[in-house]
């Protein structure tokens, strides 16, 4: 599953989902959250139903309600018969809570699921679990409103707009989670929808730190992060000459190429490149 860019839809906005699913984007997030009033949820959950029953050939997310919300039963009840692609669960606070979604659904019926792994304090704690439940999940992701509130924390930013020190590790511990877990790293959204340099620079230092894909809030945003993930042609030129070079020489732990010496890491970081083309 491809996962370079993911936009999200309000799940009571049936009227935008084809939009969306035309946009380009590697898959769509429904959104039966923080997008949804309350009193709407019923309505979002039987939109989203029946636009997943549709034919259709776009990669499907659905984000649920929270577990200690009370609603997530009914989501799944829902939901579930339509077959989502994969599930994106909010709050999330490590494997226990994969298991307790699966307990909640009783029945087997769960895609793949895309934890927001960062949203409360004790979430942090649990990172390093998910490597228990990596055969359920779809990648881990994480997110810079929920966590900041919880901790009375007034902001999640510098005033150059750099996330402070708290939050930047949060994004940080999401990284490595995602990685250790081998599953995909998907950066949190960019906020802003017209400022679309400031979103290549943040796309740009998304991937160069090693995330694979990234959220969005807007359609106007998909092009540019399905760029930033994806590997030049200079770049997939250079993974295939290292590979080559270490295919050549079986035995070597370092080689010269094109003037610099290469090793192992540099190995694997060219058969990364060519896994994203």
């Amino acid at each position: 599953m491809k996962l370079r860019s993911l936009l999200f839809v309000p799940g009571d906005r049936p009227e935008r989902f084809d939009k969306a699913a035309a946009s380009g984007a590697d898959a769509i997030i429904l959104d039966l959250e923080d997008s949804v009033a309350p009193e709407r949820k019923g309505y979002a959950r039987e939109a989203i139903a029946g636009w997943l029953a549709r034919a259709r050939d776009c990669t499907a997310f659905v984000r649920l309600n929270p577990l200690e919300g009370g609603q997530t039963a009914a989501d799944l009840a829902i939901i579930l018969p339509a077959a989502p692609d994969g599930i994106m669960l909010p709050k999330a606070e490590g494997a226990a809570s994969i298991l307790a979604l699966e307990e909640l659904d009783g029945a087997g019926r769960l895609p793949p699921i895309l934890p927001i792994a960062t949203e409360t304090p004790a979430a942090l704690f649990e990172l390093g679990s998910y490597r228990s439940v990596r055969d359920r999940l779809a990648g881990l992701t994480w997110g810079a409103e929920d966590l900041p509130a919880s901790i009375g924390a007034t902001s999640a930013r510098e005033a150059d707009g750099r996330y402070t020190a708290p939050i930047e590790m949060a994004r940080s511990l999401t990284l490595f989670a995602a990685h250790a877990s081998g599953v995909a790293a998907i950066d949190t959204v960019f906020p802003r929808i017209d400022a679309m340099d400031d979103l290549a620079a943040y796309v740009g230092r998304a991937r160069r730190d090693g995330f694979t894909g990234m959220m969005a809030i807007h359609p106007v945003q998909v092009a540019a992060i399905n760029a930033g993930f994806t590997p030049t042609q200079a770049e997939i030129d250079h993974a295939r000459a290292v590979i080559d070079a270490f295919a050549a020489n079986p035995g070597a732990g370092v080689l010269k190429l094109d003037g610099k010496m290469i090793d192992r890491p540099h190995l694997v970081q060219a058969q990364r490149v060519l896994a994203a083309i």
